[in-house]
């Protein structure tokens, strides 16, 4: 039970919080109570040791979703209240050769891809990694966030804090990790800080006590209620609408994505075992786990297209040389046969973890209830020699049929949630990059938010590609969706693409952003959001009378202010 003060804290907590917020308090508290996290470490910003003397200090952070300058902004705030000089830049604004001018710097950084730092930071990390720098008089701490269901957890800061610690730098403190719950990690890191800044020149603090336990996902087990083709007869492509029922609520909010590890195909898995020698169920243990190994390589352990360094692993294994191409596990276990005098724990051991695949959610909590869950898929297609492959997750999900089970987490995406709701918004997403911006509609429409929305959506073919075509338009009839412009690439001569019809409407679009609209973009990252950011700063520059440098700054200051928000792939 609370006390009396405690329980008056609360209640005036929740009478001043939005539906939102509550929402995100109710999904925290859950997965507190159900994971018995505790933290030894004291709450920021109380309790803290002050140092006597006042330092010169840089705080960077590299970020790809907005996380890390989020704790980056916290640490920098928490020691500037300690009196101390400050400053805190982004790796994208940071010259990596400044780092032997430093005496003080703390670096939070993300791991994206295969072990590869956020874009904004690559620039310093090439840097970092192909010169040679005297660090002899930097003292640092580095956070690294990460994901542990990726094979190479948080790399891109274990890469930075190894070559720091190479170049001569001193920890202040050991590197730390985070997985997605970031917010208790960091919080301890940020006291850890505090409590170990140098007190003199070559003084250190000693080093903290108390380590903050780290905690995983949250996973929920759904069935499939819905699961259809939203493309029309005709079409060249499958984009399938799949909805998945839960027993127990699921916390989330639009913008969110939902994350699955797919499991591998059973014949692949089959031919894997036969081809070792060994027996489908024969026990293997696997981190805390005990599983047959044919649940192993099925659930937990990536048999596909196998990275460089495993082929490099395998072939030390087998004592054998093998070329430097990229192939299925079968395949090279097939022309580089498995060494029987090879432990097949020392097998498994070179092999990494399935990568989680992450899709933006396409349903809201407000209008679709908080037990279940919308997802928009497109079969992925490509060609290798000549014959059609699929991608290994979207055939997954294109191969489902109702009532299949799923196990899927919750990715937050804290960068691309909506504003206030008299805020007006911005959203521009062809193809499947609407399944966003449906949950978006969807749960403005439930809340009968008064901010207006505007819509681009694109795709190739008007009668059979129109994704959530009634919904949409009845949005519009409703006013839910103020204005929707659409774009369909091969109903005419020259193709059209959103970012054509966004020129077309530049007048009007300049009006709404220059006059507080949120912008967000969802789709692919190579193409489409390149082509439509170059828009965005033609518009900028040709409406507000502005030359190409200025149009530049403009949208970097609408970033930062959180008004222009990707979410692309």
């Amino acid at each position: 039970m609370l006390t009396d003060q405690k329980l008056q804290s609360l209640k005036n907590i929740i009478l001043e919080s939005s539906k939102d917020e509550l929402i995100w308090m109710s999904g925290y508290l859950a997965g507190v109570s159900e994971k018995n996290i505790t933290s030894s470490a004291p709450p920021v910003a109380n309790e803290i040791a002050l140092p006597t003397e006042k330092l010169t200090i840089t705080v960077l952070y590299g970020t790809e979703t907005g996380n890390s300058k989020k704790i980056a902004s916290k640490l920098a705030s928490v020691l500037k209240g300690k009196q101390h000089k400050v400053t805190l830049k982004g790796l994208d604004q940071y010259n990596a050769d400044n780092l032997k001018k430093e005496s003080l710097a703390f670096i939070v950084i993300s791991t994206h891809g295969d072990g590869e730092p956020p874009a904004a930071a690559k620039k310093f990390y090439d840097v970092l990694h192909t010169k040679q720098h005297d660090l002899s008089n930097l003292k640092y701490a580095v956070l690294a966030l990460g994901d542990s269901s990726y094979p190479l957890f948080c790399k891109a800061g274990e890469d930075v804090d190894a070559k720091l610690k190479a170049f001569g730098a001193t920890q202040v403190l050991p590197l730390e990790k985070s997985d997605l719950d970031i917010y208790a990690v960091s919080d301890a890191w940020i006291n850890n800080v505090i409590n170990n800044l140098p007190t003199a020149a070559n003084a250190l603090l000693p080093k903290p006590q108390n380590r903050q336990a780290k905690n995983g996902k949250r996973f929920y087990k759904g069935v499939v209620k819905t699961h259809i083709n939203l493309n029309d007869k005709g079409s060249l492509k499958e984009t399938f609408h799949i909805e998945i029922g839960t027993d127990e609520a699921i916390y989330y909010l639009p913008g969110d994505a939902l994350g699955i590890v797919p499991p591998n195909v059973d014949e692949d898995v089959s031919e894997i075992i036969n081809l070792l020698g060994a027996k489908k169920h024969q026990k293997i243990d696997y981190k805390d786990e005990t599983l047959t190994l044919f649940d192993l390589l099925k659930t937990k352990l990536n048999i596909l297209y196998m990275p460089l360094r495993i082929v490099e692993k395998y072939a030390k294994l087998i004592q054998s040389e093998l070329p430097a191409v990229r192939l299925d596990l079968k395949n090279i276990l097939a022309l580089y046969p498995f060494n029987k005098d090879v432990s097949l724990e020392d097998f498994i051991a070179i092999l990494e973890p399935i990568t989680p695949r992450l899709y933006s959610i396409s349903s809201s909590p407000y209008a679709h209830g908080n037990n279940e869950i919308h997802i928009t898929v497109a079969r992925n297609t490509f060609s290798v020699n000549d014959k059609t492959k699929y991608g290994f997750c979207s055939s997954h999900f294109a191969g489902l049929n109702d009532g299949d089970e799923v196990t899927f987490y919750i990715n937050s995406n804290e960068r691309f949630h909506l504003p206030d709701t008299n805020k007006d918004i911005i959203m521009i997403g062809p193809g499947t990059g609407i399944a966003p911006f449906r949950s978006f509609i969807a749960h403005r429409d439930d809340e009968g938010a008064p901010g207006k929305n505007w819509l681009f959506f694109g795709d190739q073919h008007f009668a059979t590609d129109f994704l959530y075509q009634s919904e949409l338009l009845a949005w519009f009839d409703t006013g839910s969706l103020t204005r929707i412009n659409t774009a369909f690439s091969r109903d005419q001569k020259e193709k059209l693409y959103v970012q054509h019809r966004m020129q077309q409407q530049a007048k009007d679009l300049f009006k709404w952003i220059d006059s507080g609209a949120y912008v967000y973009i969802c789709g692919c990252k190579n193409t489409m959001a390149k082509d439509v950011e170059e828009t965005l700063i033609n518009i900028i520059s040709e409406e507000g009378k502005l030359d190409r440098k200025e149009a530049e700054d403009y949208l970097s200051r609408l970033e930062e202010e959180g008004r222009y928000a990707k979410d692309v792939y």
